[in-house]
């Protein structure tokens, strides 16, 4: 059997190439037994199986998260990405079609934090740290497991030292189907990691499929917001701190 992929976008279907897949794992269940795994990691336009006669639950999910380790059943990344899914059953039968189209749905969730002020040229680094953030997804239920507490953080270029605006920073996670709520601090650095600036973030709405974005000035009184539309995603939740 031959399987090829994309994403739905409202009558179009995205190619894995072109959301810059970088992993794609086949789970082949009969009942509870797990039959077989198949990790893709290029040649993502098709996957081809031999499976047997009989009906089979296939899952699918295609990442480009990094450093992932597999345990059945759940994969959890080190630093998790756009994430795709698919619960797929077939019965393999004689005359069962050879080529089958899989539509995977997005089971990542993103927030993005935007700076209005004006940025120190002491500034050196960027955390972001949520209350609990999901690193890894159960792929036979597609819930997300492995939740953290951990900073992400990113190094502010030099470029950007006085600069207005300019400042963003993004981060990925596994989101379940529901909507859930984290806390979440946004913290400037300098070198020597002193606070230069921060701010704290209260119930911050997440889900599946929807980015979830926050501005505001870290470094001065008052704040701007800052709208926007992420094509390909559900309506963005936009907030201020």
């Amino acid at each position: 059997v031959t399987f090829t992929f994309g994403e739905d976008r409202g009558g179009t279907r995205a190619t894995l190439q072109e959301l810059n897949i970088t992993d794609l794992w086949l789970f082949d269940y009969v009942g509870d037994e797990l039959k077989q795994t198949i990790h893709k990691t290029e040649g993502f336009d098709a996957l081809t199986i031999s499976i047997d006669y009989g009906e089979h639950r296939l899952c699918f999910v295609a990442s480009r998260g990094t450093d992932h380790t597999v345990t059945a059943p759940t994969i959890s990344w080190e630093k998790p990405s756009d994430t795709f899914w698919k619960d797929y059953e077939v019965n393999v039968v004689s005359t069962s079609n050879g080529n089958r189209a899989v539509t995977l749905d997005r089971v990542a969730t993103k927030l993005r934090i935007a700076v209005n002020d004006e940025i120190p040229d002491n500034a050196a680094v960027m955390a972001i740290t949520p209350s609990t953030w999901y690193y890894g997804m159960n792929y036979t239920t597609g819930a997300a497991v492995a939740p953290s507490s951990a900073s992400r953080t990113v190094d502010i270029p030099a470029s950007l030292h006085g600069t207005t605006g300019e400042l963003a920073m993004t981060i990925f996670g596994l989101s379940g189907a529901d909507e859930w709520t984290t806390d979440v601090s946004v913290v400037v650095y300098d070198a020597n990691s002193v606070v230069l600036g921060s701010a704290s973030i209260v119930g911050a709405p997440f889900m599946r499929n929807r980015s979830t974005e926050y501005s505001g000035s870290l470094f001065s009184s008052g704040s701007l917001t800052n709208l926007s539309l992420n094509e390909a995603w559900a309506t963005s939740h936009i907030g201020t701190w």
